[in-house]
């Protein structure tokens, strides 16, 4: 093959767009997910379906989506509340989702909870509380969706699953008083059932990936920050000398979504600036 043959690349121009695609944002009203839904829709995405456990969050969620100036003509953002962590709860949000798509392609499976507390007294409703819908729910909900996933699905332009983990389950999440034994066992646990998804669900024109952030500021993290010393410590701590931003998580989640990840199926990202390899502040 020749130089001039090597360098022509298939409609590179455009290969993060998400031009006319539809997507699925759990735990969506806020934080890492609503960073990630403004992402979809700036980059093309015609639907965005936002979903949290409460009604409000997810309509205010939606309305701030769709005052954006940016989108394409005619996208929205579409708020359908749900309890990720209930099985008749998301077939609801399914039957919902079905009334205005006959097709999902991207699900980002983002929603999650956490419970602080020492070893010797944490308890056994928290742990079954963070495993149902870290772990559980989010096999399930990849379960229920499928059909959508697959429906307009081709080998040359496969939907997307992408599953949020957390460095915490790389490497080791906070011990002592506030420890969180049930999060970081759900987010190693979930990491590895992406691995499994993605071989599973490959042949049926779905990628699945997952992404493991460290700490970015949110209302859900604002606490273990404070108890690791604060913003400045944890900025200090990381080798790019800084937290996530909203920019870094929806960019993640629009390149996993996208043409340029059409060969990654399985892969772990973490998005921590690096500070997972230098073990625990």
């Amino acid at each position: 093959m020749s130089a001039e043959e090597q360098v022509q690349l298939e409609d590179f121009g455009s290969i993060f767009s998400l031009e006319g695609k539809v997507a699925v944002v759990t735990g969506g009203s806020r934080g890492l997910g609503l960073h990630a839904a403004s992402g979809l829709l700036q980059a093309g995405c015609s639907k965005v379906y936002i979903t949290s456990r409460k009604a409000q969050a997810c309509d205010e969620a939606v309305a701030a989506l769709n005052a954006l100036p940016n989108k394409r003509p005619g996208a929205v953002a579409i708020s359908v509340p749900a309890d990720n962590s209930r099985m008749d709860e998301l077939d609801r949000l399914v039957a919902e989702v079905r009334r205005t798509t006959d097709r999902v392609d991207i699900l980002f499976a983002n929603a999650g909870a956490t419970w602080g507390e020492k070893f010797d007294t944490h308890p056994e409703s928290a742990f079954a509380k963070v495993m149902d819908l870290n772990v559980k729910g989010v096999f399930y909900l990849v379960q229920k969706f499928t059909p959508l996933l697959t429906s307009h699905a081709t080998r040359d332009s496969p939907s997307r699953i992408i599953i949020t983990g957390s460095v915490a389950g790389i490497g080791i999440g906070a011990l002592g008083e506030n420890a969180t034994f049930s999060y970081s066992a759900s987010k190693a646990a979930v990491i590895h059932l992406a691995k499994n998804l993605a071989v599973e669900l490959g042949p049926r024109h779905i990628l699945t990936n997952a992404i493991a952030p460290g700490f970015y500021p949110s209302r859900m993290a604002s606490g273990l920050i404070e108890k690791r010393g604060g913003i400045k410590a944890l900025e200090e701590f990381s080798p790019n000398l800084r937290l996530g931003r909203p920019e870094d998580i929806a960019g993640l989640v629009v390149f996993l979504a996208s043409r340029a990840s059409g060969h990654i199926n399985g892969a772990v990202i973490v998005s921590d600036g690096g500070a997972v390899l230098k073990g625990r502040l």
